[in-house]
């Protein structure tokens, strides 16, 4: 089998993932998408821009999961949801936007720490038995 074929369409999937995930984002805010569309899709997005993962990479096997199957199948979820005249429109949009600047969403990562933090957080003080009077 040919590696360098595989890896084009590696590449030509991440790629397309990429677009169809600032799709999302352009879709979200449109007044044309239902308000339930719109919260699923930023927990998606904002996931997907994150830099940071709910299950660490480090953990052998589901570290992977969520970048291999989590957030393709969570993509698309989110574009059935989105009428089909808008889905063309900002795919349009993205297609050009994508050509110029890549996108990222620090507040997403903010969002990922402190659900990191307040986990960490209560699992200490579930261990040490700590007890807030």
């Amino acid at each position: 089998m040919n590696t360098f074929g595989v890896m084009g369409r590696w590449k030509n999937w991440v790629r397309q993932l990429k677009i169809e995930t600032y799709t999302l984002y352009l879709a979200c805010s449109d007044p044309r998408v239902p308000w339930y569309a719109k919260a699923f899709i930023a927990c998606v997005v904002g996931y997907a821009f994150s830099p940071i993962d709910l299950i660490p990479d480090f953990i052998p096997i589901l570290g992977y999961v969520d970048d291999l199957v989590l957030v393709p199948l969570g993509i698309t979820l989110a574009l059935r949801m989105i009428p089909q005249p808008v889905l063309e429109e900002c795919r349009v949009q993205s297609r050009k936007i994508m050509k110029q600047a890549k996108p990222e969403s620090w507040v997403a990562g903010g969002v990922i720490i402190f659900i990191w933090v307040a986990v960490i957080t209560l699992v200490t003080i579930k261990l040490i038995g700590f007890q807030v009077s």
